[in-house]
């Protein structure tokens, strides 16, 4: 008897949430022309709302209220451009929120495969977290630019390209530079 290959399954939850967040530019870029922001309006704000963690519902709410607002104006489709802006926004709140505490986000992360950091150490995850802050400050500030500014195509290729690829510079800048204090350590 023959054996029956498993058809894979569509990723789900976080996955799914991150494939078409990174997906967005393009899906606008293709979507929008041809149907009109007001249904990918309506799915970021459904996605949204449904991964919000359960402490913070009310900001579904809010979510939900602004994007009314936006379309009721005219501004459906700056409702769609502003997914970068909101997700940089809410980056720079959580890793400038870390800096607040007894670990950044940065030392948390290297915690996970260094349990014992040293002071040194501790010292520097709290300089990458505050420069992640830096990026994600201009990163979203030129987000924002090109949500108001800039057509749709400028839009999507800053958004869903340069961004990017600015992300994974400072990624392995950063590894290039860490590789370096390991070794004076």
């Amino acid at each position: 008897m023959p054996s029956l290959r498993r058809v894979p399954s569509l990723p789900r939850g976080p996955v799914l949430l991150g494939l078409l967040g990174l997906a967005w530019p393009l899906l606008a870029l293709l979507l929008v022309p041809s149907l009109g922001p007001w249904p990918l309006l309506v799915a970021a704000v459904a996605l949204a709302c449904w991964r919000l963690p359960k402490g913070h519902r009310h900001w579904g709410i809010l979510l939900t209220l602004a994007a009314l607002l936006a379309a009721l104006f005219g501004h459906a489709e700056l409702g769609v451009r502003a997914w970068p802006v909101i997700v940089n926004a809410a980056l720079l709140a959580v890793f400038a929120g870390s800096l607040r505490q007894e670990q950044s986000m940065i030392e948390r992360l290297a915690r996970r495969q260094e349990p014992d950091l040293p002071p040194r150490g501790v010292t520097y995850t709290r300089r990458v977290t505050q420069l992640w802050c830096v990026f994600f400050l201009c990163n979203g500030a030129m987000a924002l630019w090109t949500a108001l500014y800039a057509d749709l195509a400028f839009w999507t290729l800053y958004n869903g390209g340069i961004a990017y690829g600015l992300c994974a510079l400072l990624f392995a800048g950063e590894w290039c530079v860490r590789q370096r204090v390991r070794k004076r350590s």
